[in-house]
C-alpha cells in the first residue's frame, strides 16, 4: 500500500487585523486566496482529514497530489475570509473548534480573538467544511489527569454533535501536545483519527493519531508556502514553529492566570 506523503496545513485565524495573541499565526486574507490560488496551479486536490484516514485504513487511492486545509481553534476569519476563498476554488477542508471558545451557550471566554458563533460553524458545515474536535477548552492534553481529559475530549465531541447533529469523527490536539494515554483517550471517545503537527508531511505509517502537519504562520511568503507543500524546507521551519507554538501556550496560560485572579478579588 502506498505511503505517499501527503502535506496537512494547519492554519489558525485569516484576518486582516489580528491582535497581538494570534498575529503570528494568522493569515492576511490576500495571503490566503493567493495561497489558494497556487494550490490550483500545481495541481493540488484538497480533501478533508476524514477521506484522508479512510483511505489510508481502506486502501482506497488517494486522488493526484492530495493536500489537506485544516484550521485550529475557531476564529471568526475563517467564516469571513476563508470560507468564500474555499469555496471560489471548491476545495474541501476541516475546522477543528475549541467548544468552549466558540460563541453562544458553552463559551468559556477563552477565544484568543473574536470566535465563531455556532451558526457561522453550521454555515461551514453546510458548505462541506468538516468539522472536527479540539477539545472544550484548549489545554495541554498531555498535563491533565485522566479524569479531566476524558471530560474536556467527552465535552467536546458531544456539543460538536448537538449543535451540528453531526458526530465529529476527526480531532486535533491543542498546541500539538499528545502522549500515548492521551490518543488512546481520543480513540476511545470515538474519534477516528487525530492530528498533531510535527512540522512534517503526513504519512500513513505515523497512525491515525499522530498525523503531521506543517505550520503556516502570517510571515508565509509564497515562495515558501510552494516549498512547504511540496515537501521542501519543512525541516528549516521547524524550531521557528516550535517557539511559536510555546509563545502561543504562554500566551493562553497568562490570560487564564489573569482571569483566576480577577475571579478570586470578586
Amino acid at each position: 500500500m502506498s505511503d505517499t506523503p501527503v502535506p496537512i496545513l494547519m492554519y489558525h485565524s485569516v484576518a486582516a487585523a489580528p491582535n497581538d495573541a494570534t498575529r503570528a499565526l494568522s493569515v492576511a486574507p490576500e495571503a490566503f486566496a493567493e495561497q489558494l490560488a497556487l494550490l490550483g496551479d500545481l495541481h493540488f486536490t484538497p480533501i478533508n482529514t476524514a477521506d484522508l484516514a479512510a483511505s489510508w485504513r481502506s486502501g482506497k487511492p488517494l486522488p493526484e497530489r492530495p493536500v489537506l486545509i485544516t484550521f485550529d481553534d475557531g476564529y471568526e476569519g475563517v467564516h469571513r475570509h476563508a470560507l468564500p476563498a474555499l469555496a471560489q476554488h471548491g476545495f474541501a477542508s476541516t475546522l477543528f473548534v475549541s467548544t468552549g471558545w466558540i460563541r453562544g451557550a458553552y463559551d468559556t471566554g477563552g477565544g484568543l480573538d473574536t470566535m465563531l458563533d455556532w451558526d457561522q460553524v453550521r454555515e461551514l458545515a453546510d458548505a462541506d467544511v468538516e468539522i472536527g474536535g479540539h477539545s472544550h477548552t484548549h489545554p495541554q492534553l498531555d498535563q491533565l489527569d485522566d479524569e479531566t481529559l476524558r471530560a474536556e475530549l467527552v465535552r467536546c465531541k458531544e456539543i460538536v454533535a448537538d449543535e451540528l447533529g453531526t458526530v465529529p469523527v476527526s480531532f486535533a490536539y491543542p498546541y500539538g501536545y499528545s502522549s500515548r494515554r492521551v490518543r488512546v483517550a481520543v480513540r476511545e471517545t470515538g474519534f477516528a483519527q487525530a492530528l498533531a503537527v510535527g512540522n512534517d508531511l503526513a504519512r500513513r505509517r505515523q497512525g491515525p493519531y499522530a498525523l503531521r502537519r506543517v505550520t503556516v504562520r502570517r510571515s508565509t511568503g509564497v515562495e515558501e508556502f510552494e516549498r512547504l507543500v511540496e515537501g521542501r524546507a519543512i525541516a528549516r521551519n521547524f524550531a521557528r514553529d516550535r517557539v511559536l507554538t510555546q509563545g502561543y501556550a504562554m500566551v493562553r496560560r497568562a490570560r487564564q492566570v489573569r482571569r483566576k485572579a480577577s475571579r478570586s478579588r470578586v
